[in-house]
């Protein structure tokens, strides 16, 4: 199984609301596929664990039926990014705490 290094946004990306996550998750999903931007729609599913809201699943719906996804973890404060195959292609630690 292929180990995926944990990375950080880039500097100038600041991430400290949710409206701001979902920006930027949209905007990495479209760019691991090469979309543009304002193109194609994301959906968002909340994720709950004993009742509680402990993140949330992103689904970019590109064409011919193509999905990207992406998990974020609210504990760990990490994102998981999967390709259309279903492969995790990265992992990136949000630096500051998300307020929902």
């Amino acid at each position: 199984m292929c180990q995926t290094a944990v990375a950080t946004p880039a500097a100038s990306t600041v991430i400290q609301t949710l409206d701001e996550l979902r920006d930027y998750i949209h905007l990495e999903l479209c760019r691991k596929e090469n979309l543009l931007e304002h193109h194609f729609p994301m959906t968002e599913l909340e994720l709950k664990q004993n009742g509680e809201h402990c993140g949330s699943q992103f689904i970019l719906h590109g064409p011919r039926s193509v999905k990207l996804s992406a998990v974020w973890d609210r504990k760990q404060n990490e994102v998981l990014f999967y390709d259309a195959l279903g492969r995790r292609f990265s992992r990136v630690r949000i630096p500051n705490t998300v307020s929902c």
